[in-house]
């Protein structure tokens, strides 16, 4: 092994009195960097500060809590013991994206709502610096020394701790960085919803669908590389279908609502009472008598 990627031997730092956790403090940078390139996006759009706040408060706690009902639901086995506890200690790391994204979309968009705003425009605002706020999140795996994939000899190849090692693999000494992956993959995808958003014409929220779209893309790649405990039904992991379910759902949903502007592309049933195309409707034309 000529070269690798070396991992924190320790989750925390020690700050005198106080204790940081490194897994935290890599969820607030990626929160942080989500609502600075939110909010400057959608002031450009003209909307205001104080909205996005609003929005990032709400979104972000209950995102937090999302994210861990669906790391508790779906990996109850990595929860840590004692189990009551266990499934508060979001800083220990289990975070299911999923369920962060869903619960905090929802939040948002509920606050947007309720001030009178465009959700849709807020979406796909938002989209650009979701994304990167994922690719950032990722860091948190690698100060804890978790979620890598296979492994490699790679010259990039993740130096892991025995005692962080899975079970089967305490032999091998490096393995795929999948927390780099996303990392960059996320990274360059922000670049190019950036650069479509400013080239072509997008009809909100279709951004917000084609973020999905690209995550949803990467993601399936990267499960095939991981080796943590996870379900698998034919063959794949659970987040590999959840990740093609919700690939499909959201390319559907772009095509439908960018090129045939939310209208069904093929014809239905007229009703008797509805104008022939390219008509007015009917008008009925009274009798009358014949005066011959």
């Amino acid at each position: 092994m000529t070269a690798s990627i070396p991992s924190p031997h320790t989750g925390t730092l020690e700050l005198g009195p106080f204790v940081l956790h490194m897994y935290g403090l890599m969820l607030l940078l990626a929160i942080a960097a989500c609502v600075g390139l939110t909010g400057i996006r959608y002031v450009r759009r003209g909307g205001d500060w104080d909205l996005v706040l609003r929005t990032a408060v709400w979104g972000v706690a209950a995102g937090i809590v999302g994210a861990r009902l669906y790391h508790d639901i779906t990996s109850w086995s990595e929860v840590p013991d004692p189990k009551w506890k266990g499934v508060f200690e979001v800083w220990k790391g289990g975070l299911g994206v999923w369920g962060g994204i869903f619960f905090g979309c929802v939040a948002g968009a509920i606050v947007v709502k309720r001030a009178g705003k465009s959700v849709a425009e807020m979406a796909d605002a938002a989209a650009p610096g979701l994304l990167l706020a994922q690719g950032i999140g990722r860091l948190g795996n690698w100060w804890n020394q978790e979620l890598y994939g296979k492994p490699t000899d790679l010259p990039w190849g993740l130096e892991i701790d025995v005692q962080h090692r899975v079970a089967g693999y305490e032999a091998d000494l490096t393995f795929h960085p999948t927390f780099l992956y996303e990392l960059v993959y996320d990274s360059v995808m922000v670049g190019v919803l950036l650069l479509i958003d400013w080239r072509f014409k997008i009809r909100a929220p279709a951004l917000f669908a084609l973020y999905v779209c690209l995550y949803t893309f990467g993601r399936f790649f990267e499960e095939l590389l991981r080796i943590d405990p996870a379900h698998e039904f034919a063959g794949l992991r659970l987040n590999a279908w959840v990740s093609v379910v919700v690939f499909i759902c959201s390319a559907a949903f772009f095509v439908w609502w960018q090129f045939f502007d939310g209208k069904w592309p093929w014809p239905r049933r007229r009703t008797t009472d509805e104008p022939e195309p390219g008509r007015g409707p009917r008008m009925a034309i009274p009798k009358t008598r014949s005066r011959s």
